[in-house]
């Protein structure tokens, strides 16, 4: 999603879990879309671990992003996530890069 959309659409990020007029979503309760959340934060948390990086939800509204150091930084939404994890690493974070795949899988299956 373009950055105009979301100024234009609302204050909640395109990945956030929220009921909206006239969609269909499985997450119109409050307790679904927390439970989305937490889902997001486990997701995010086995990408993030070959990198040092761990991150948490911070009351439903933002995210901390911490490193093993103990660098931590607010992000408001998932779309500032790897800018975030470069800044505090001081180096390049691919979630797509083949050896954090297959670190998210192992993790997976043992």
């Amino acid at each position: 999603m373009c950055s105009l959309c979301g100024v234009l659409g609302a204050n909640e990020h395109w990945t956030d879990a929220v009921a909206r007029r006239g969609i269909y979503t499985r997450n119109a309760e409050i307790v679904d879309r927390r439970r989305e959340r937490a889902n997001r934060v486990r997701v995010a948390n086995q990408i993030l671990a070959p990198f040092g990086m761990r991150l948490a939800d911070w009351q439903g509204t933002s995210f901390v992003i911490s490193s093993r150091t103990g660098k931590t930084e607010m992000i408001t939404d998932l779309g500032h996530l790897w800018q975030a994890a470069e800044r505090l690493s001081g180096k390049t974070c691919d979630p797509l890069d083949s050896a954090v795949i297959a670190s998210v899988e192992a993790s997976r299956h043992g």
